[in-house]
């Protein structure tokens, strides 16, 4: 079945890639503060609860995927790594999260790069665990984007992502249409000047293939043990895959 491709600006003569790198760089001076009140701070308790899963198999090489200002790898420091790499295509979230990163006293730990998640710079099999929080539905080619990610992770390496979903029961269902809808794209349009920004984060979750769907991809693209848990009622899904 093929995907409706949904991007933030609906140019037709600029990629899905191009136009996400300029949103986040549109936005990046705002994210951090809009993306902890927009969520109510509850995106840290998935953080939390999603790198706890890799704990298994204690991580000494990560690398966080569209890493943005860099919340999801600094959440992985709990696990004691060696090197914690995390790549975003956009220039301006990775400068936020290299500020972030020296005001920690962690940048000698986690590296910020600038990188395109379907075209990984790193070896085969080099890292031992993967993270990825709310970027996967940004991919251009989603399975392309997949394959990389397996690539780079060594052979019983794990990789977690953590992705918005769509609520089925209430009154969580009915509470985040309404928030989506209405409260997302009212509090980023005013907070970060940029409209289409937050009228496109609801667009790319609903067009997002959620649940069995995504896992059967995953499968596809020969993800073993392949898992699903929902958080805050199903509000988001934290899939978890090994090789």
């Amino acid at each position: 079945m093929e995907r409706k491709e949904v991007k933030p600006y609906g140019d037709s003569n600029r990629s899905k890639k191009e136009e996400v790198a300029e949103m986040f760089n549109n936005i990046s001076g705002k994210y951090d503060f809009l993306n902890h009140f927009l969520s109510l701070g509850i995106d840290k308790l998935w953080r939390k609860k999603a790198v706890k899963m890799l704990k298994e198999i204690q991580p000494k090489r990560i690398l966080d995927i569209a890493t943005g200002t860099g919340d999801f790898a600094i959440e992985s420091l709990s696990l004691a790594p060696t090197e914690v790499v995390g790549i975003d295509i956009s220039e301006g979230m990775l400068d936020k999260g290299r500020e972030k990163m020296v005001k920690r006293k962690v940048d000698n730990i986690i590296s910020m790069r600038l990188g395109d998640s379907e075209d990984l710079p790193f070896e085969d099999n080099y890292f031992d665990a993967l993270t990825v929080g709310f970027g996967v539905r940004n991919f251009q080619n989603l399975e392309k984007g997949l394959a990389e990610m397996l690539r780079v992770v060594r052979p019983g390496g794990k990789l977690i992502i953590l992705e918005f979903s769509k609520p089925k029961k209430f009154p969580v269902k009915q509470y985040f249409h309404f928030h989506s809808k209405y409260v997302i794209p009212f509090f980023g349009k005013t907070i970060s000047k940029d409209a289409s920004a937050y009228t496109y984060l609801p667009e790319s979750v609903a067009a997002f293939p959620e649940g069995k769907d995504f896992e059967e991809v995953l499968i596809r693209l020969n993800y073993k043990n392949v898992d699903a848990t929902t958080v805050s009622g199903g509000i988001a899904t934290i899939y978890s895959g090994t090789k």
